[in-house]
């Protein structure tokens, strides 16, 4: 007999070989799959895309190593409190929970990646088994304990494939008790850590039995309760009354901050010389906008400089040229002629041949491919010393200016960038009042801030230099500036406060001439006398001296905006900051538009092709027939109209019918309160047959 034949109904089932499905897995097991890759290779072959990939690669390293540096000793300094927390005297009293608050900031985006290395870093450091609660999981007390317990008894189980033996334990089974045996059998001097990354968003009144509940076990397991608290601590006390406070010992910890950590990485990794590619002023602007003003995500800002790198090589292969110099020269040969007519068609590239003073040159290097290579490697390398003098000298002005009242440059290093990127710095107001403050200082006070720039300059340069190219012709330049300056800050010091005055009229010899000449001819020497150049003293003419050295031979020769930039700078300089607006901040208004007016744009179907946007078909969706024909009605559509028109675009016959068709009215509905949820109509209580129109 067949083994699928059976008399009554049935499934059946062949294992085959197969494996139960897992519902959870470690993120290793997930690397181990195969994953097909999304481009295919006649796109990972490109010099663009290899590139682009070393690009960003180099630039995540330097990003997670930072960031690795900067949360260590507050995750460090946790992880030896939880350590601690039933060792010694910490354990004498009984009854009090072990408690430790850490204060994130209100970067909600970054908060499941900030516990996750905190978790793995317990499991790793202290063998320490961590459950993670979040607040959408306890609904009421007896979920929250059930969810503890599972996460505990049950998660390493469903992790491990292996092991099928196991008797796995029902949600409604998981109770306290059931967590202290377990702790017993398994390892009894473990600590078991709960970690409560969202405490704002538990409820108050089970958030606070919840603690009361660990308190009164940490006796019999050793308990040690985290909180992550995004807003401050006064949150924790408006929360949790005395009674509970009382039953925990509470240390705070607090992490960076994301605006500090984010000026970090854009100084340290974003904004170094090391890496070739760079924002411009506008783009890079652009997300620091959408990090201070939307989420305070840097993870959210990485993935917005890595679309911009990814729409900035993507444009071709020239711009696999956006490397180190070195790298650059040996990618000159593999161009191809599309590749050098990218080149030619770049805005800066027509200055550089307009410049040329012979015409046999122009000619060579508007046809011929090969006399173009030929001039490529000293146009990038200038390209290259551009940007490595920009960032250096941005170092200088941003340590010279940043503490100057009211800052009005900018305390910040990213906002000079913007500013220097984007315009002719100095023509501002805020450059001429910051030169002006400058000039009002004290004689210790100016000496003090200039040495400041110098020496963080000369840091910079130092801490660079390795894993820099041409550093023999950038160094001498950079030095011999930096000398100059020193020297001018000499005189400075050396100079006198006391104002020489060379000639000096007696006072009766003025009054001797006051009185012998008419009115005209005194309102003509007082003239004069004003335009006479007042007497200064050395300090304060050599404090302008310093100044002007400063905005011509630096900021005007070095800090320049990019309209007076080397040529081929758009090989290095992402710009395009529409269509990154485009697609990072969405326009859901607009594309909901497109959708209903036009569905053949997304859809891609023979049925819903168009002549106009303004014709209609009988294939189009019932959504967007019904919103085409509101778009022809006033503040007020009724009912009636709509729907008879509805029916004459999809069911149309030369019949005058009466009766409606169910079907049709049915359809027309649905379409309707699609609408309504769309929040395009809404009901009228003035009509009850009509409805009221919403957007225009």
């Amino acid at each position: 007999m067949d083994s699928t034949i059976s008399v009554s109904k049935g499934c059946f089932v062949f294992k085959n070989g197969a494996t139960r499905a897992q519902k959870g897995t470690t993120k290793s097991k997930k690397a181990k799959q195969s994953i097909a890759p999304l481009l295919g290779k006649e796109i990972t072959d490109q010099p663009f895309y290899k590139t682009y990939s070393q690009t960003w690669t180099n630039f995540i390293t330097d990003i997670e190593a930072l960031q690795r540096e900067c949360c260590s000793k507050t995750l460090g300094d946790l992880v030896d409190h939880i350590g601690k927390a039933y060792s010694g005297d910490s354990s004498s009293v009984k009854n009090i929970l072990p408690a430790a608050a850490l204060l994130t900031g209100i970067n909600q985006p970054d908060h499941h990646e900030q516990f996750e290395t905190l978790s793995q870093r317990i499991k790793e450091q202290l063998s320490a088994s961590v459950c993670v609660i979040q607040s959408r999981d306890c609904s009421s007390i007896k979920a929250a304990v059930e969810t503890m317990v599972y996460g505990f008894v049950e998660e390493p189980f469903e992790e491990d494939e292996d092991d099928r033996d196991h008797k796995r334990l029902r949600r409604s089974q998981c109770t306290m008790q059931v967590l202290v045996e377990w702790h017993k059998s398994s390892n009894a001097d473990a600590s078991l850590v709960v970690i409560l990354p969202d405490f704002e968003c538990f409820n108050g009144k089970i958030l606070q039995d919840f603690i009361l509940i660990l308190s009164s076990y940490c006796a019999k397991i050793p308990i040690v309760l985290i909180l992550g608290v995004a807003t401050a601590v006064s949150a924790l006390h408006s929360t949790l009354p005395y009674h509970v406070t009382s039953k925990i010992r509470l240390k705070i910890f607090q992490t960076q901050a994301a605006p500090v950590g984010l000026n970090e990485i854009l100084e340290k990794v974003i904004l170094s010389p090391k890496h070739s590619v760079r924002l411009s002023g506008k783009a890079f602007k652009f997300l620091t906008h959408i990090f201070l003003f939307y989420d305070f995500s840097i993870n959210g800002f990485i993935q917005g400089f890595k679309y911009c790198l990814m729409e900035h090589f993507f444009q071709g292969n020239a711009y696999a040229l956006c490397t180190s110099y070195w790298s650059s020269l040996k990618m000159i040969k593999s161009l191809t002629h599309e590749d050098m007519e990218t080149i030619r068609h770049l805005l800066s590239f027509r200055p550089y041949v307009e410049a040329l003073n012979d015409c046999q040159k122009v000619i060579a290097i508007l046809t011929d491919d090969g006399y173009l290579k030929k001039k490529l490697p000293k146009l990038l390398r200038d390209c290259h010393l551009h940007f490595v003098y920009f960032r250096t000298f941005l170092e200088f002005l941003t340590v010279l200016v940043q503490n100057l009242p009211k800052s009005p440059l900018g305390k910040l290093q990213r906002e000079l960038y913007c500013n220097c990127l984007s315009k002719d710095i100095t023509d501002t107001t805020e450059f001429k009042e910051s030169w002006q403050m400058l000039g009002f200082m004290s004689k210790d006070e100016f000496v003090a801030s200039v040495s400041r720039a110098i020496t963080a300059t000369s840091d910079f340069v130092t801490s660079q230099d390795e894993d820099l190219d041409l550093t023999e012709i950038f160094r001498p330049k950079i030095n011999e500036k930096l000398d100059a300056l020193k020297e001018l800050l000499t005189k400075v010091v050396m100079a006198g406060m006391e104002v020489k005055i060379h000639s000096k009229a007696s006072n009766s010899d003025l009054k001797d001439d006051l009185k012998q000449i008419s009115r005209h001819d005194l309102k003509e020497k007082l003239l004069q006398m004003s335009k006479q150049e007042k007497p200064i003293s050395d300090f304060t003419k050599s404090v302008n001296e310093t100044l002007d050295f400063i905005k011509i031979h630096i900021v005007e020769e070095y800090l320049k905006p990019l309209t007076k930039a080397p040529p081929l700078y758009e090989l290095f300089v992402f710009s395009d900051i529409a269509t990154v607006r485009r697609n990072i901040i969405g326009a859901p208004r607009a594309a909901l538009h497109m959708a209903l007016n036009n569905p053949n744009y997304y859809l891609q179907c023979k049925c819903c092709e168009l002549d106009s946007n303004l014709s209609m078909v009988p294939t189009l969706p019932d959504l967007s027939v019904a919103y085409k024909l509101h778009l022809e009605c006033g503040k007020m559509i009724n009912l009636f109209d709509w729907l008879q028109s509805f029916r004459s675009v999809v069911d149309y016959s030369e019949e005058d019918q009466e009766q409606v068709d169910p079907e049709i009215q049915a359809r027309f509905t649905r379409a309707v309160a699609e609408l309504q949820f769309l929040g395009y109509i809404k009901t009228s209580k003035r009509k009850t047959d009509h409805v009221t129109r919403l957007t225009w």
